[in-house]
């Protein structure tokens, strides 16, 4: 099983709701990144959010090292203006055996800010997320220890957007994003979001680079088998889950929008 580069593609490899699960394949080296990047969209994407790209005195030698794996100047803004993936790097401090976030550059966040993140472990970045503690932390915490370099997993997941735009902050209240959506116009008005992630461990460094390719559809613009996945999956969310992005407010347009595809 491989993952593919449109939203089409993931979501039938993504979690369809229940048990947190990483859900991870192997990726080959071809399968990595994206091979047709829109590398001009990437540039004006920094350079209207500079703040997207944070990397503190400890992910330096990882950051050269990743430009240098992918055959570019400019460490980790250099390499992350040249592909289509945000990219982030993880490190771990002797003495330690959690991984902390030592740099990010991220051009189309899913409603977050790294700054805000920096220096955190994995388990506080992934704290807003309902079950992520009880049900994923120890598991992502074995297979950061355990991956080798030269092996790439990738995984993959979905996000019920207001908006088409790859990046997607959430400064509306829910209530107000999602205002105008009922079953007839669903199809229109509501826009899936995936993100294609992939992790693998520098070899030099021993860094972990976590990178995010993100692609969005028109709820509406999706195979029927994708949109019955969806309506299923809402309806299935663990108890609080969705709310953080605004679920109780498009799920009931969403459930009925699918019953008629």
């Amino acid at each position: 099983m491989t993952l593919g580069f449109s939203v089409n593609e993931l979501l039938p490899k993504a979690r369809g709701g229940g048990q947190l699960k990483m859900g991870l394949v192997k990726l080959s080296e071809g399968e990595w990144l994206q091979p047709d990047p829109d590398v001009a969209a990437r540039a004006q994407a920094f350079a209207d959010h500079p703040e997207g790209i944070q990397l503190s005195p400890k992910g330096e030698a990882a950051a050269e090292e990743l430009a240098a794996m992918l055959g570019v100047a400019g460490g980790l803004p250099g390499a992350a203006k040249a592909h289509h993936e945000d990219m982030c790097l993880l490190t771990r401090e002797r003495g330690e055996d959690i991984y902390r976030l030592a740099g990010a550059a991220v051009a189309y966040p899913t409603d977050w800010h790294p700054k805000d993140k920096m220096g955190l472990p994995l388990a506080a970045m992934h704290a807003p997320i309902q079950g992520y503690q009880e049900q994923l932390a120890s598991g992502v915490d074995y297979f950061m220890a355990k991956l080798r370099p030269g092996k790439i997993f990738g995984r993959c997941n979905w996000f019920i957007a207001p908006t088409p735009e790859l990046r997607w902050i959430a400064d509306a209240p829910p209530e107000i994003a999602f205002g105008k959506v009922t079953a007839q116009n669903a199809g229109e008005t509501l826009y899936v979001r995936s993100e294609r992630q992939t992790l693998r461990r520098l070899p030099e460094t021993g860094a972990i680079l976590f990178t995010i390719g993100v692609y969005v559809a028109p709820l509406g613009a999706l195979s029927p088998a994708n949109v019955a996945t969806l309506g299923n999956a809402v309806k299935r969310l663990l108890a609080g889950e969705g709310d953080r992005r605004g679920s109780p407010f498009y799920a009931k347009s969403l459930i009925e929008f699918a019953e008629t595809v």
